[in-house]
């Protein structure tokens, strides 16, 4: 454990399965390391799968298995950014195909509750452009999606 800092996620039993989707859905990332309970713990036994190092896009995490206790929110997201429509839907539909849930403006959450803003750099650039007419055509644009649409986006910029 070479990070000082890394993002832990609570999972009711599942952060394995959660960091292996991960790892082999997003590019550079990995589960790196499983650790089973040394003992008894309130949400599980001597031997479970307590915690899972994993990378998301090589941001280190952790995955707890610590109950149903506490819940994901949209509160905290990882912020995905593609680069074009294809990488933008493959991360998308696998995410909403593994049991997922689409929202709107590119968010959506995993099975697991957690969310995702999947973010074409398109669109980041357009609702950021130093052209406030052309960022507000994207902004109202992106408003009205779920999945984020990179034609549509463009087609806004240009009014």
């Amino acid at each position: 454990m070479n990070n000082k800092n890394r993002i832990c996620l609570w999972y009711d039993g599942d952060a394995q399965d959660a960091a292996q989707f991960y790892a082999k859905t997003f590019p550079d990332s990995a589960v790196t390391a499983i650790h089973h309970a040394p003992g008894d713990y309130p949400s599980g036994n001597q031997g479970d799968v307590i915690t899972v190092d994993f990378t998301v896009i090589g941001i280190p995490c952790i995955g707890l298995n610590g109950g149903a206790m506490f819940k994901h929110s949209e509160a905290f997201s990882f912020q995905i950014t593609t680069d074009d429509q294809a990488e933008t839907d493959r991360l998308w539909n696998a995410i909403i195909d593994n049991g997922g849930q689409a929202s709107a403006c590119g968010w959506c959450k995993d099975k697991w509750g957690v969310s995702w803003q999947i973010s074409p750099r398109v669109l980041i650039e357009a609702i950021t452009s130093p052209d406030k007419a052309a960022a507000k055509r994207a902004f109202e644009a992106m408003m009205t999606m779920t999945r984020i649409d990179i034609a549509a986006i463009e087609a806004a910029v240009k009014g």
